[in-house]
């Protein structure tokens, strides 16, 4: 059996294999790599089952650490493969991840229309814009591909009104550098040992800017709340999105004199060598955006994107994260809470998960006294409107 023919097999028997216990939603489609149960695949390697890019979404970067002479256009396996790329991703954040999926994760597919926009995204190498209702998921999908994945530690990039593309990409501390290089100054003027002011040590590169090293495998990003974006924000990512690589002007500049700089990245305790002063991709990463819709997107950003809307969460779906988070979703007094969470937030034009997650926890931790009108209304106070400033 070929390669071809051994990679389509194993994509059918994952599809093919039967849901387990608890697992919702409908049978898997044949196609697909990630399934949507958020459990690390089994016995599957992802660079065995994901098909190679569409040619206009190929690229070719290799690490600033292979060796002199290297030809990077060629066909790779084996050795040569790891000695071209960086090194694998770090393993998954366990405290952020439990925060984002829960000690013990929820027993419930994704729905069809949610792992079929995942796995376009991944085999397309285009990012997933996803919008919804605050609380719906959006930020933990990306956590859970990384999960079923085996994708590593999921790079966060959080955004806010002020953020630029450039903090993503990397940040350099000039005034440190500066300050350092006058410290290292003897008595008499003479510059002191010239490491200290190495330029990398003043030199990170940002969540976008990780992702953007040449990797083996895709790297998993969160550009979270992107809505709150300045305007230019979204027309400035164009071109890194479409060209899969950037440069930096810093390094740029003295490439003659420096032709390889180590720096930092935004792993902890991790550094990659740029060469030249330039990035570029080789597996482009997995990136997901999420929106609460505050604005809209300029057209020319939207083509560049698949686009997911997650629906509001059903009773199924909370009953999961609350069981995922704090282990009591048959509790009756849970069950209830559920029940008026989801009358309410219907009521309220949507309320976020973590609203009934704080219920749940209030309510169980104060055991028998957790009932009465006055604590109902606490309750109602807990669960307020996120869409305007005057809860009432």
């Amino acid at each position: 059996m070929g390669d071809a023919e051994a990679a389509r097999g194993r994509r059918e028997h994952m599809g093919g294999e039967p849901i387990p216990n608890g697992l919702s939603a409908g049978i898997p489609r044949p196609w697909w790599i990630y399934q949507g149960t958020g459990r690390p695949l089994r016995d599957v390697r992802l660079d065995d089952v994901l098909p190679p890019p569409p040619p206009w979404r190929t690229f070719d970067g290799v690490t600033a650490r292979a060796t002199v002479g290297e030809d990077p256009a060629r066909e790779l396996s084996g050795q040569d493969d790891e000695a071209l790329v960086e090194p694998p991703a770090p393993p998954e954040d366990g405290q952020d991840a439990t925060r984002r999926l829960g000690a013990d994760p929820p027993d419930v597919r994704s729905g069809t229309e949610e792992t079929d926009l995942v796995n376009a995204a991944l085999i397309l190498r285009r990012p997933l814009l996803v919008t919804g209702r605050p609380g719906t998921g959006k930020s933990t999908l990306a956590y859970r591909v990384a999960r079923e994945l085996g994708l590593g530690r999921v790079l966060r990039w959080p955004v806010t009104t002020r953020t630029t593309l450039r903090d993503g990409l990397y940040s350099y501390d000039a005034v440190g550098r500066v300050r350092a290089a006058a410290a290292g100054r003897t008595a008499s003027g003479e510059a002191a040992d010239p490491r200290g002011t190495d330029i990398g040590d003043f030199l990170q590169l940002g969540p976008l800017g990780t992702a953007m090293l040449p990797h083996r495998l895709p790297r998993v990003l969160l550009v979270d709340e992107f809505d709150k974006s300045d305007i230019d924000l979204p027309n400035d990512l164009l071109d890194i999105l479409e060209s899969g690589e950037f440069t930096i002007p810093e390094l740029l500049r003295i490439r003659n004199q420096r032709p390889r700089v180590d720096i930092f990245t935004d792993d902890p305790e991790r550094s990659a060598t740029i060469a030249g002063g330039r990035v570029r991709c080789r597996a482009f990463p997995v990136i997901v955006i999420t929106s609460n819709g505050e604005r809209e997107f300029p057209p020319a950003f939207l083509r560049r994107c698949l686009h997911l809307r997650l629906p509001d969460l059903d009773t199924e779906r909370l009953a999961s994260i609350v069981a995922a988070h704090l282990g009591r979703a048959d509790d009756p007094r849970v069950q209830e809470l559920i029940r008026l969470f989801r009358e309410r937030s219907e009521r309220e034009g949507g309320l976020a998960a973590d609203q009934l997650l704080n219920a749940v926890y209030l309510t169980t931790s104060a055991g028998p006294h957790g009932t009465g009108p006055g604590w109902e209304e606490l309750l109602q106070a807990i669960w307020h409107k996120l869409d305007a400033a005057d809860p009432a």
